[in-house]
C-alpha cells in the first residue's frame, strides 16, 4: 500500500518514537502488519501517533534461553522497525484495529522517561538506511530455491497457495511477506528482522524452513502466519 507521507532517509523519522513489545511479531519496510489493540495504554498510544507523526515502533521482548519473551517484559531486544499508520477502524467495543506499514529498521539507543502509559525511546536508524531503497539486493535473491522450499513445505503440510500471485510478486515483496508470515519463533523472526540484506534474508528462510521440515519429518507446525 502507497503511503501519504512518502519517507527518503533517516533525517524524515522522528528520533524519539513510541514503542509496542509484542513478541513473534515482525514488521518490515514496504510490508504491512495488522494489529488489533485492545489495552488501554495502547489505546492511548495510537492516539497520540494519530496527533503526531503516525509512527510506531515495534520491537520484541527480550528472550529467554527457550526463545520466548524473558518473565515481566522489562528487557527488549536492541533491533525493530518503525511502522506508519496506514489503515485504522473502530470496532465498536473500544478497539482499533490497524494496519502499519513498514518505514525502517531501527536499533534502540535508550529509552526516555516521557510519562505516557507507553514506554518511548530514542531510536536510530542509520544502520539501516538502505532500508529506504526499494528492492534494494533484490537481484541478488535466489528465487529458484526459494519457490522450491515453499513448495515443499506447502506440500508437506497439505496447503494451498495462490502460485500466481506468488510468480508475480517482485522479489523483495515476495521474501519480506513470506517471512512475515512464517510460523516460526520470534528467535527466527528477529534474525529474518536483523538480516543484513533482501538475499540473506531469502537464505535465512530458506534455512529455517528446511531445518523445520527436517526436525519434523518432512512436516512444518501445518500453518503460515
Amino acid at each position: 500500500m502507497a503511503i501519504n507521507r512518502p519517507y527518503t532517509g533517516p533525517s524524515e523519522l522522528a528520533p524519539i518514537i513510541p514503542l509496542f513489545p509484542l513478541e513473534g511479531a515482525l514488521l518490515l519496510p514496504r510490508c504491512q502488519l495488522p494489529l488489533n489493540i485492545f489495552e488501554p495504554r495502547y489505546l492511548a498510544m495510537i492516539d497520540a501517533a494519530l496527533a503526531g507523526s503516525r509512527l510506531i515502533g515495534m520491537v520484541q521482548p527480550a528472550l529467554d534461553a527457550t526463545g520466548h519473551a524473558m518473565a515481566g517484559g522489562a528487557a527488549l531486544l536492541a533491533v525493530g522497525c518503525v511502522g506508519r499508520i496506514t489503515e485504522i477502524a473502530e470496532s465498536g467495543d473500544g478497539r482499533y484495529l490497524l494496519n502499519l506499514s513498514g518505514v525502517c529498521r531501527f536499533r534502540i539507543v535508550s529509552e526516555v522517561d516521557a510519562g505516557t502509559p507507553y514506554r518511548q525511546a530514542k531510536v536510530d536508524y542509520e544502520p539501516f538506511a538502505d532500508d529506504f531503497k526499494p528492492n534494494l539486493g533484490a537481484d541478488a535473491v535466489d528465487r529458484g530455491a526459494l519457490l522450491r522450499t515453499l513448495a515443499e513445505y506447502l506440500d508437506a503440510n497439505r496447503l494451498e497457495a495462490d502460485w500466481e500471485s506468488i510468480k508475480d510478486a517482485p522479489n523483495e515483496a515476495l521474501v519480506n511477506a513470506l517471512a512475515m508470515m512464517s510460523p516460526f519463533g520470534p528467535r527466527e523472526k528477529q534474525a529474518l528482522l536483523e538480516a543484513p540484506s533482501l538475499a540473506a534474508r531469502a537464505e535465512m528462510l530458506i534455512a529455517v524452513t528446511q531445518m523445520a521440515m527436517a526436525r519434523t519429518g518432512g512436516e512444518g507446525d501445518g500453518s503460515l502466519q
